[in-house]
């Protein structure tokens, strides 16, 4: 079995330390790494239990925080903080991408800066943490990680969450502005539907839709975010 020196790291940076060493390993292994090492194990089945860790935490969360809330509003909520996006900056914030075991061709084709790549990772360490932690320890990590954004959204702050980012992002580049501007709109005056774009250095990065203009302006900072988390964006 190959030796993974990053286990070491990842450990001193997240400040958690596993009792077995083998879960975090596989949670940092993406399968084109065990298609071209065969026994190496991959994190496909640590994603998907947590996945399931990471919605329940937030489920409960929620439940909790809001008694009076409707379960539509809860999965509205939910869906705000619990997104590719979210994960993919969280699991940057960790460096997962840096400590990946990928295939050489995936990692060629930018796999460690993909947004769905990273969000993965995520949920595969968390995966990994409930296994060899529980459920109390990886709740903690979780809100811990996840608690700032979750406070943006009870605020009213969660779409607009994804413009504040994407602000963020593109001035550590350049401190040229990026600006919202409205291209369609659609349907009669009490039922209008707007498509709006994010302009930066003179492209569209984005586009969204909704039922205001607001709307449409932050559903089109979501998708310019995505494209800026995934590889070969030449912002």
């Amino acid at each position: 079995m190959a030796q993974f020196p990053g286990l070491a790291e990842v450990q001193q940076k997240s400040g958690l330390f596993w009792r077995e060493q083998q879960l975090l390993r596989e949670a940092l292994t993406h399968s084109s790494y065990s298609y071209e090492q065969p026994g190496e194990r991959h994190n496909q089945r640590l994603e998907f239990l947590g996945d399931a860790v990471l919605e329940i935490v937030v489920s409960e969360h929620l439940y909790r925080r809001l008694p009076d809330a409707a379960e539509g509003e809860l999965t509205k909520i939910r869906a705000a903080v619990v997104c590719e996006p979210t994960l993919a900056q969280v699991a940057r914030e960790l460096d997962l991408g840096y400590y990946l075991r990928m295939g050489r061709g995936e990692e060629l084709s930018g796999g460690r800066e993909r947004a769905s790549v990273l969000a993965d990772a995520f949920e595969a360490f968390l995966g990994a943490l409930y296994l060899d932690q529980g459920l109390e320890v990886t709740r903690r990590f979780t809100l811990d990680k996840l608690g700032p954004l979750i406070t943006d959204t009870l605020a009213g702050k969660g779409e607009s969450d994804y413009k504040t980012r994407l602000q963020e992002l593109l001035q550590k580049k350049s401190p040229e502005p990026l600006r919202y501007v409205i291209i369609n709109e659609e349907g009669p005056d009490h039922s209008k539907v707007f498509t709006a774009g994010v302009v930066y250095r003179g492209r569209v990065l984005g586009r969204g839709t909704g039922r205001t203009k607001k709307e449409a302006e932050q559903h089109a900072a979501k998708e310019a975010l995505v494209g800026f988390l995934n590889p070969g964006h030449t912002f």
